[in-house]
């Protein structure tokens, strides 16, 4: 039960960090960019799942290709809309 309820909790942590997250524009590529709002256990994870990445310094992460194809698969199915 814990560990499923663990999962939830990533799963909808990336979705989150998706959702509040803003383009930006770094040497020819867009990346897409949130702040670090959330538990760093989680995070950490995220980003051993290399779905985010950041230095430890920054105040925010981007999103890999795959942790935005992740989220956008979340979105289906937990039913959200895309914003």
């Amino acid at each position: 039960m814990w560990m499923e309820m663990e999962e939830k909790i990533k799963e909808h942590t990336l979705l989150l960090v998706y959702l509040t997250s803003w383009k930006e524009d770094e040497l020819y590529e867009e990346m897409r960019r949130s702040w670090k709002g959330y538990p760093f256990d989680v995070l950490n994870e995220l980003t051993d799942e290399d779905f985010i990445r950041g230095s430890i310094r920054s105040k925010s992460v981007y999103l890999t290709e795959a942790g935005i194809i992740e989220a956008k698969v979340l979105m289906k199915k937990y039913q959200v809309n895309d914003v």
